[in-house]
C-alpha cells in the first residue's frame, strides 16, 4: 500500500471518533454507533481507494453503509480491502465508560479473513507467546508457558477477560493459577492490541468474542509482531452454515495469525473515542476545538505512530 494512505485512513477513524463522542454517556449506543457509521462513511469516499468492506457493520440487508462487500473510497487508486468498525465498545460510550475506539484495517485483496458474524474463541499475547501459546491446551500451561517466556512470576501476570457466563470457567481456573485478571465489560479489541505494547500492564488476552473484531485484532497483533491464535465458536446450525459457506467444514480448525492476515503488507488504525490504554479520549475544547488521538501501524515496515490532531468547526457532524 502507499504510504500516503495512513494519514486518509487516520482522518476516517479521527471523523467517527468524534462523530460518537459527542453522544459519551448519554445512554444511547446505537446513536452513537450510526453518527460514526455516517461520519466513517463520508470521509472514506474522500480518499483515493477502490475499497471493499471485508468486515463491517452487517450483511447488506442488515445495514444500510459500511455493509460487506460495499465499494467505498473514491473509485481510483489502489484496490484495498477494508475491516472497519466505526465503535469497538458501543456499551462504553453510551456509559462514558474507558476502552472506546473507532478502528480500522487495511490490507491488499483477499489478505483478511472475511469472518462470518458469529463468536470466535480468541488467545493473544505480545511477541513473547510465539511459539509457546497453544489455543488448544489448558490455560494452566498456556499462562505457565507465558509467565517463563516473561521471567515474571505468575502474580505478576495481567490477563484481560470479557466478564461473560460463559467464561466462569475459564476465570476460575485463571484465578487458580495466582494471574491476575481485568474483567472488561465490551470491546475486546484494544487490550488485544495492548498485549503488544510494552507499557500497557496487559501480558494475555484470552476467551470467547466477536470473529469480526477477532480480524481486526489480528492487523494489530500482526503489526507489533505479538502472537494469536483463533477457532470460530458456532453456537447454532445457523453458525455452522455460515462456517460451511466460508469452505469451513471442520469447526474445530485452529486460524494462525497467517490465517488472519495473509502477507506482510496490512495497516491498523484506532482513535480513541474514550480514554484507551494510554489514548485519550475525544477532546472537546473552547471556541469548537476538538483533539483527537490515533495509533497508526504498518506490519510491513514495523512502524508504530502516535498521532495527536486538533480539528476545527469543519469537522461538527
Amino acid at each position: 500500500m502507499e504510504r500516503e494512505l495512513a494519514l486518509e485512513f487516520v482522518r476516517v477513524t479521527e471523523a467517527a471518533a468524534m462523530a460518537a463522542g459527542r453522544l459519551m454517556g448519554r445512554g444511547d449506543k446505537n446513536g452513537a454507533d450510526q453518527a460514526a457509521v455516517d461520519a466513517m462513511r463520508a470521509m472514506l469516499d474522500t480518499v483515493d481507494i477502490q475499497g471493499t468492506v471485508v468486515i463491517g457493520e452487517g450483511e447488506m440487508d442488515e445495514a444500510p453503509m459500511l455493509y460487506i462487500g460495499e465499494k467505498v473510497g473514491a473509485g481510483q487508486g489502489e484496490a484495498v480491502d477494508i475491516a472497519v468498525d466505526p465503535v469497538e465498545g458501543t456499551n462504553l460510550v453510551a456509559k462514558g465508560l474507558p476502552g472506546a475506539i473507532a478502528v480500522m484495517a487495511v490490507a491488499p485483496p483477499g489478505c483478511l479473513f472475511q469472518a462470518p458474524d458469529m463468536y470466535m474463541e480468541k488467545i493473544v499475547s505480545g511477541p513473547a507467546g510465539r511459539g509457546v501459546l497453544d489455543i488448544t491446551r489448558p490455560i494452566e500451561e498456556n499462562l505457565e508457558a507465558l509467565a517463563d517466556r516473561l521471567g515474571k512470576p505468575m502474580r505478576e501476570i495481567t490477563v484481560v477477560v470479557l466478564e461473560r457466563e460463559r467464561h466462569r470457567q475459564l476465570i476460575d481456573a485463571i484465578r487458580r493459577t495466582g494471574a491476575r485478571i481485568r474483567l472488561i465489560s465490551d470491546g475486546d479489541v484494544a487490550p488485544a492490541v495492548a498485549t503488544g505494547l510494552p507499557d500497557s500492564g496487559i501480558d494475555l488476552v484470552v476467551g470467547i468474542g466477536g470473529a469480526p473484531e477477532g480480524v481486526i485484532a489480528a492487523a494489530a497483533v500482526k503489526c507489533l509482531g505479538g502472537e494469536m491464535q483463533a477457532r470460530l465458536y458456532p453456537e447454532d446450525d445457523d453458525d455452522r452454515a455460515r462456517m460451511a459457506a466460508m469452505g469451513i467444514e471442520d469447526t474445530g480448525r485452529i486460524l494462525q495469525l497467517d490465517d488472519l492476515v495473509r502477507g506482510d503488507d496490512v495497516l491498523y488504525v484506532a482513535t480513541a473515542i474514550t480514554e484507551c490504554y494510554g489514548l485519550p479520549g475525544v477532546r472537546y475544547g473552547a471556541h469548537g476545538v476538538v483533539t483527537t488521538h490515533t495509533v497508526v501501524m504498518r506490519s510491513l515496515t514495523g512502524t508504530i505512530r502516535y498521532i495527536v490532531a486538533e480539528h476545527r468547526r469543519r469537522y461538527d457532524v
